[in-house]
């Protein structure tokens, strides 16, 4: 778990701001101190030495969290999405042909 900042505000658009030391990967889960998942990071933006971060709430009241501190957790991994790609079928149980003669 490494220490992502304090929530500054809850914008209109529907994202918990707050500024960082540090730039964070997108999609990284964001817990607070019960480790209880509030969001996920979507965007990074503002100054190099101090970023601000938007998070999307996943939460039912976003607007409690103003003023608390949040993490990101490094244990948890999101598991990977397929993204449309298919899987190749398996081979088992089926003959391959024999390759042409000459």
């Amino acid at each position: 778990m490494k220490r992502l900042g304090k929530v500054s505000h809850y914008a209109k658009q529907g994202f918990l701001i707050l500024r960082t030391d540090w730039v964070p990967s997108l999609n990284e889960l964001v817990v607070d101190k019960k480790l209880t998942v509030v969001g996920v990071v979507k965007d990074v933006f503002g100054p190099v030495e101090k970023p601000y971060v938007a998070v999307k709430p996943r939460v039912r009241n976003p607007e409690n969290y103003v003023g608390a501190l949040l993490y990101v957790d490094t244990k948890r991994k999101k598991a990977k999405a397929n993204h449309g790609k298919t899987r190749k079928p398996s081979k088992v149980g089926k003959k391959r042909r024999p390759a042409p003669r000459k």
